[in-house]
């Protein structure tokens, strides 16, 4: 019966701790997480404003698209770039390509503070004049003042036989 009682105990002190009333954190607190507005139309400007850096020719205007931390798996190298000069160094050497880059097919994802662009692109590299296919994912967080790519993967699309 002593065991019944202190199981009874128990279960109505983990109850209670599940109660449906919501906890709410007072407005002041650092728990508080306000999400970002994201949409579909606002990743597809975010991946536009990746490209005009392309385009820029400017590295540190592409490097500046990335947040502190991010990892970038790039198109034409196997090396992962995790620190900025990484990033800056594939970059210096991608943009020397005059690359252009254009979205095929794409999927968004959208969460609070997090958008995930997945799809096919092509880039045009004007100096070469040759296209290259690629499969991508963009992840962007928020970082309480802009969007910046945390996560970033490229990789040629494979030829099928």
């Amino acid at each position: 019966m002593a065991v019944f009682r202190v199981t009874l105990v128990v279960a109505s002190l983990l109850l209670a701790g599940c109660s449906s009333t919501p906890h709410t954190a007072s407005p002041t607190s650092d728990t508080m997480q306000r999400c970002e507005p994201m949409d579909e139309r606002k990743v597809v400007e975010l991946f536009e404003r990746w490209n005009s850096a392309l385009k820029s020719g400017s590295v540190e205007q592409v490097v500046q698209r990335y947040g502190e931390p991010s990892i970038l798996l790039p198109t034409l190298s196997a090396e992962p770039r995790a620190t900025r000069s990484e990033k800056a160094d594939y970059f210096e050497h991608f943009l020397s390509n005059q690359p252009e880059g254009s979205v095929d097919r794409r999927w968004v994802e959208v969460d609070c503070n997090t958008a995930v662009d997945s799809g096919l692109y092509t880039f045009f590299l004007k100096k070469s004049r040759e296209h290259v296919k690629a499969r991508y994912t963009f992840t962007y967080k928020w970082n309480g003042q802009d969007w910046l790519i945390s996560s970033h993967h490229s990789s040629i699309v494979p030829i099928e036989k």
